[in-house]
């Protein structure tokens, strides 16, 4: 099954969708936030989603935002809409960073498709988080 990831801002979402394996992110669509619950119940009917991932954008200190508390509430008002899936939240930090040494944004498409960029850094951090600390046995040799 797929893993989702949302990059969520106060106006867009960028979305990041993994392989079945859980191995490859992929950049997936840039939507307005306000249209977030829609597309993810279409999209839940269209693919095989076990789990998304949510970006909590945390301060360089590690500290909570009131952005942080935005993207909280609505991951659980999210997270109460479509309960039969598994929702985390993961640190964001320099993800829209990485996703502009990426590709830089030089037209408002680009700009539109850097959310989604994001997300599949978000994505991609899990995934090898997933990878290296949670197989059955770490034998290196």
């Amino acid at each position: 099954m797929k893993i989702l990831a949302l990059d969520i801002g106060d106006r867009w979402t960028g979305i990041a969708i993994s392989d079945p394996l859980g191995v490859l992110a992929r950049p997936y669509n840039t939507i307005k936030t306000s249209d977030l619950s829609d597309f993810l119940q279409s999209t839940f009917q269209k693919e095989s989603i076990s789990c998304v991932i949510v970006g909590l954008p945390t301060t360089l200190r590690g500290t909570e935002s009131n952005q942080t508390k935005k993207v909280i509430a609505f991951k659980e008002e999210l997270e109460n809409k479509f309960s039969s899936l598994e929702w985390k939240l993961w640190d964001e930090r320099f993800s829209s960073k990485q996703a502009a040494t990426i590709k830089s944004t030089k037209t408002k498409e680009d700009k539109l498709r850097s959310h989604a960029l994001a997300a599949a850094v978000i994505l991609s951090t899990y995934l090898d988080y997933k990878r290296f600390y949670q197989t059955p046995t770490n034998n290196f040799y």
